[in-house]
């Protein structure tokens, strides 16, 4: 089958420079004799255009230049044509690149883009709302929405908010179920994964896999918040390991599970992101994970 590609570029992701990007981009995809197109990517998700395009012309496969955000966006416009994704990182955490082993590098990216192997992995819901990375209520949702209102992006910006908001962190009050099973917490924050990690190689969840069927679930419960850091930097090493939710939970300052599905009750309105873009949150999230949602170029 002749590949035909679409490359997606989002204008303004990440910090760096997007038409140097494009040349290479265009330079290197001409070496290799594949017929393509670049677009620039649309803030509102509609991708009507490029949908008719997949469709009458015959594309492939469909590269986004981005980060997690626009990869959010793309996949679940595009996901139902049976197109092959490929990412080209270039956002402020690349997570899901990052979980698929997708380099940073743009002549490495393009390698596997040009040689990788097409491989389904899933996706979840957030009451309806399709996230493919990770999600979360609490602390790590307070940060995103403080990071999108800065004009610059990247590490160091996030970061700082990070910080400024580890101090007037609270924990709050919610309610999870799991297969009919139910338990009250107090939490700074909840983390649901299908990528290991929140991004810029800090791994939330070091056993989550992108297409087991199952989401991994970190819940960060109320604790001393000098031990938190703490805390968070052993889940981080992996040293929590998964465990029955039959195990004393009172003990734990991190639990750390994975199911298919879970409902939280989110009654104080504790602040939620979807793939790190601040979302409107709501007093109750039904969570479902979406088998082999759609393929990924990986190497």
């Amino acid at each position: 089958m002749e590949r035909k590609i679409i490359y997606l570029i989002n204008p303004i992701s990440g910090t760096s420079k997007k038409e140097k990007t494009r040349l290479l981009i265009e330079r290197e995809t001409q070496f290799q004799q594949i017929p393509y197109k670049v677009v620039f990517t649309n803030p509102t998700g509609n991708y009507d255009l490029v949908r008719d395009a997949i469709l009458q012309e015959a594309f492939t496969d469909v590269i986004i230049v981005g980060g997690d955000g626009t990869v959010n966006q793309v996949t679940n416009a595009l996901r139902d044509t049976g197109v092959r994704f490929g990412i080209i990182p270039s956002g402020s955490g690349n997570g899901l690149a990052r979980a698929a082993n997708i380099p940073s590098k743009l002549k490495s990216a393009l390698a596997i883009v040009f040689g990788g192997k097409a491989k389904a992995i899933d996706a979840f819901t957030v009451n309806g709302a399709y996230s493919c990375m990770l999600s979360g209520v609490g602390f790590d949702a307070q940060v995103a929405h403080d990071f999108a209102q800065k004009t610059t992006r990247g590490l160091f910006t996030y970061t700082q908010q990070s910080i400024i908001n580890y101090f007037k962190a609270i924990p709050y009050q919610f309610e999870i179920t799991i297969d009919h099973f139910s338990f009250f917490t107090d939490a700074f924050f909840i983390s649901i994964a299908n990528s290991n990690q929140f991004g810029n190689n800090a791994t939330i969840a070091p056993q989550a896999s992108l297409s087991d069927g199952l989401l991994d679930v970190v819940v960060v419960q109320k604790m001393n918040k000098a031990k938190l850091p703490f805390a968070i930097l052993r889940q981080m090493r992996g040293n929590n390991k998964l465990q029955k939710l039959v195990d004393d939970m009172s003990t734990k300052t991190i639990l750390y599970f994975q199911t298919p599905s879970l409902s939280i009750k989110n009654e104080k309105l504790a602040p939620l992101h979807i793939d790190g873009e601040p979302r409107e949150t709501a007093e109750a999230l039904d969570i479902r994970i979406i088998k082999d949602a759609f393929l990924l170029l990986q190497p």
